[in-house]
């Protein structure tokens, strides 16, 4: 059985739709407190990352964080008992035995390479003791000899232990030959006391097994006519009454088990198992991994006491921006250079939010606070993240310390940044092989505002002839998308980093009105250019709050 050893971890996650930043500071913050704390913090995504990141990670020769798209609790993060399972010819009684030591009511039933075959409880045993009057029942399971002395403490004199018995009935030899022969036919199994005048008649007969009771040695003449005969020779200190009790209990388990039973695997939601659990009457459920091989059981109690994963966010605090099933998480940190947003958390956590132009320049202040040496590959990352969020130094979130980090980081990586820079973004605006959505993807955010919620998707290019490609492509799929997500207004905004500009598309009946209301332009056409805005955070996403706000809104932030 495998065991369950996977060790407690913290992930240090970024936003869906994953940008070059979130991604960096995933991997950037799990570096510095792997280096100041004894706990394993792991980078993670919660989306597919872009071609300006992979860009990124492959110049500098940092593995892709893997992908985790749900942190709702899972079976994995109950406490799992390790019960071992059993084979499929294990008697019934060394299975109750096994129940009774380990205090479970379910057992489960495995294959050689310990995939799950089944599911034996402790109805299904009582329901076996009830059935007992079946004389046929041993030889319906096909159990083994090597069951029946195991059961009957017994001894082997004559036959295979390997050998399974099949057709014949269970007959107690309690008289005289003449009795035996009126209820005993070929191929049964026998009963018999110490005499040899029915130990005779049995093999005269054809049995297929004698068991003799309450004797150490059987007769030599015996034991050499069952030898001629094919008759299998089993002696136990046990008498006729209690050998006949206790026999059923040889039967392998594997003839009263469950088949087709709910198993769950590592990765199955905890929400998820407490539905089937109701729909079926044992306590007890099979775990499997990846491979299908059992790793233990779990009970329904096990569900209320889950443990929750451990979250360190990075680039975003907008609950439309976490992970899935973040509400069952423990959230501990939060590292982050936007706006107050709407997540909520359980407790009080470590919160760091600086206006700055990056998520990379805040950790990069925390690695100088914590004495921590950068890394040249970590130190080449964090500084395309600071590059990318600010357009090369080009967007008003921009500040000083935005520059002064990217330019030590790049003496660290022993990079040119502008260089960099300018690869980077070719690498981004490549269209080759991509549908509008891959596009959309690429870095895409929703937000809200009152009743009212809005996506705004954001790509730059250095090349004008890629923007018009990109806009003839996009601009299709967005009504698709609005409908798809449900939302009020879709925007897509395409940055010209030259020309620090950008050129909007949008879908919904309100987003012209909106783009009026906020930039104070006039709306013509199907797209509408923005001179002088070049950010998401700090231009575009402010101007539509301010053109959804209401009198009251405004009244309240005067």
């Amino acid at each position: 059985m495998e065991k369950n050893t996977r060790k407690r971890k913290i992930m240090v996650i970024g936003h869906k739709n994953p940008d070059t930043d979130s991604i960096c500071a995933a991997i950037s913050y799990s570096y510095l407190k792997n280096k100041i704390s004894d706990t394993y913090h792991e980078p993670r995504r919660a989306g597919e990352i872009n071609q300006e990141t992979a860009f990124v990670l492959q110049k500098f020769g940092m593995p892709i964080p893997r992908l985790c798209e749900n942190v709702s609790p899972q079976v994995r993060d109950i406490d799992i008992r390790e019960v071992e399972g059993v084979a499929g010819g294990t008697t019934m009684r060394a299975a109750w035995e096994t129940m009774r030591d380990k205090d479970v009511t379910s057992l489960p039933i495995l294959t050689e390479d310990e995939h799950l075959l089944g599911l034996v409880t402790l109805q299904d045993i009582a329901m076996a003791n009830m059935d007992s009057l079946d004389p046929r029942t041993i030889s319906n399971a096909g159990t083994s000899l090597k069951n029946v002395i195991d059961t009957l403490d017994g001894n082997l004199v004559v036959g295979d232990p390997e050998t399974r018995l099949s057709g014949g009935k269970v007959v107690i030899g309690a008289g005289s030959p003449d009795v035996l022969e009126q209820s005993m036919d070929e191929g049964d199994i026998v009963l018999l006391a110490n005499r040899y005048d029915t130990q005779l008649c049995a093999i005269e007969m054809n049995a297929a097994l004698i068991i003799i009771c309450g004797a150490p040695d059987v007769a030599k003449t015996i034991v050499k006519l069952a030898t001629m005969n094919g008759c299998a020779i089993i002696t136990t200190p046990y008498d006729t009454y209690q050998a006949s009790f206790l026999l059923n209990q040889s039967i392998p388990v594997e003839h009263f088990m469950q088949r087709n039973i709910k198993s769950f695997s590592l990765l199955t939601t905890v929400e998820d198992a407490r539905k089937l659990m109701g729909q079926v009457r044992y306590n007890y459920f099979p775990i499997v991994n990846g491979d299908g091989k059992y790793c233990g059981l779990i009970s329904k109690r096990n569900l209320l006491n889950f443990k929750r994963k451990k979250l360190i966010l990075v680039d975003h605090n907008e609950r439309t921006q976490c992970v899935d099933g973040y509400e069952e998480a423990e959230i501990l940190e939060i590292i982050d250079h936007h706006r107050i947003g709407t997540l909520e958390t359980n407790g009080p956590v470590y919160f760091r939010n600086q206006p700055v132009g990056c998520t990379n320049t805040i950790i990069y202040s925390m690695y100088r606070e914590q004495g921590v040496e950068i890394e040249p590959s970590i130190a080449g990352i964090m500084c395309c993240a600071i590059l990318s969020d600010t357009l090369a130094f080009r967007s008003p979130t921009c500040t000083q310390l935005d520059i002064d980090t990217a330019h030590a980081l790049a003496k660290i990586a022993g990079i040119d940044p502008m260089e960099t820079a300018k690869e980077m973004f070719e690498a981004g605006e490549r269209l080759d092989g991509k549908t509008a959505e891959d596009i959309v993807k690429t870095d895409y955010k929703i937000f809200a505002h009152g009743d009212t919620q809005f996506g705004v998707g954001q790509l730059s290019f250095m090349s004008k002839d890629s923007l018009k490609k990109a806009k003839a492509l996009i601009q299709p799929y967005l009504p698709e998308l609005q409908k798809k997500q449900r939302l009020d207004m879709v925007f897509y905004m395409l940055t010209s980093v030259m020309d620090e500009s950008t050129e909007t598309i949008w879908a919904g009946a309100s987003a012209p009105e909106t783009l009026r209301k906020g930039f104070g332009i006039e709306v013509e056409g199907d797209s509408a250019v923005l001179p002088g805005v070049v950010s998401r955070k700090k231009q575009f996403i402010p101007a539509v709050m301010k053109a959804l706000a209401t009198d009251e809104d405004d009244v309240y932030m005067e």
